[in-house]
């Protein structure tokens, strides 16, 4: 058994680590100097060893003034979402799941279709709404389009409906209202599926890019994804493949350790939701 188990870590492992090797030559790359990358970017260990070791691309990168308010906007705009998909999920989800209500079927049909709406075409009425609004270069432009969700609401919709009733009608026969029964008995259960939302949304609304190209013209409102990227333009203009790497570095770097810190409220959303179905 204990043989079987170490040849199964060993047979995961490989693919793992392939899997991994992009992330591990991006990280090398960016501690090794500019002059030494434009001759070859394979010194040591085929680049996944970073030598000779230098600072220098993020040094640069940081000293460029707008680059830590641009971080900044990154946090504000990804908690800001975050907490909006949460608050507007949940309630929606758990009323589509456990209450009785005219239309309700109508509602639930129209959240199923907008999962097969690209989000990309409704970039022009979203633009032309919010430019009537006068709202464009602000967080609020930044935050709200992306607040309606239709898979958040989906996502915990199906996780409410898995609950069993006999919790919910205990709850009614000692005379609690469904406002009290969804916030002190549903969302503490819901606590792993919110979670998982909350890393998705996180991690979305971190990478987003074309929205905030098309709302955000001031560059005191770009994000990180979109700040780096005006300062890059294209790897022929860029200032050597070392700050490229760091550039790659800095913006996924919180996603994962984000990821790290939670993912086992991930594998127990899904545990509870493969168990539950």
């Amino acid at each position: 058994m204990k043989r079987g188990y170490y040849w199964l870590v060993l047979g995961l492992s490989i693919p793992a680590f392939l899997w991994l090797v992009p992330t591990l030559w991006m990280v090398s790359l960016s501690f090794q100097p500019n002059d030494v990358l434009a001759r070859s970017t394979s010194t040591t260990f085929f680049g996944l060893i970073p030598f000779p070791f230098t600072v220098e691309n993020y040094s640069a990168l940081f000293s460029f003034g707008q680059t830590p308010w641009w971080f900044l906007n990154s946090v504000i705009v990804s908690l800001g979402m975050t907490l909006g998909i949460l608050a507007v999920s949940t309630t929606a989800g758990y009323a589509l799941a456990r209450l009785d209500f005219p239309g309700k079927t109508a509602i639930t049909v129209i959240c199923l279709i907008g999962l097969m709406v690209p989000e990309q075409a409704a970039f022009i009425p979203l633009y032309t709404m919010f430019a009537d609004f006068g709202w464009h270069n602000s967080y609020h432009a930044l935050i709200l389009p992306r607040m309606a969700v239709p898979i958040g609401v989906f996502l915990m919709m199906q996780f409410f409906r898995a609950i069993p009733k006999d919790i919910e009608e205990a709850a009614r026969l000692d005379g609690v209202g469904w406002l009290k029964i969804f916030w002190y008995v549903m969302l503490p259960l819901a606590r792993p599926a919110m979670m998982t939302l909350a890393i998705l949304t996180f991690l979305y609304a971190w990478n987003d890019y074309l929205w905030p190209l098309v709302s955000a013209q001031q560059r005191d409102y770009f994000t990180i994804t979109l700040g780096l990227a005006s300062i890059q333009s294209n790897f022929a203009q860029s200032e050597g493949l070392g700050r490229v790497m760091a550039s790659g570095v800095v913006a996924s770097l919180p996603v994962v350790i984000l990821f790290l810190i939670f993912q086992r409220y991930v594998v127990q959303a899904m545990t509870l939701g493969g168990s539950k179905g």
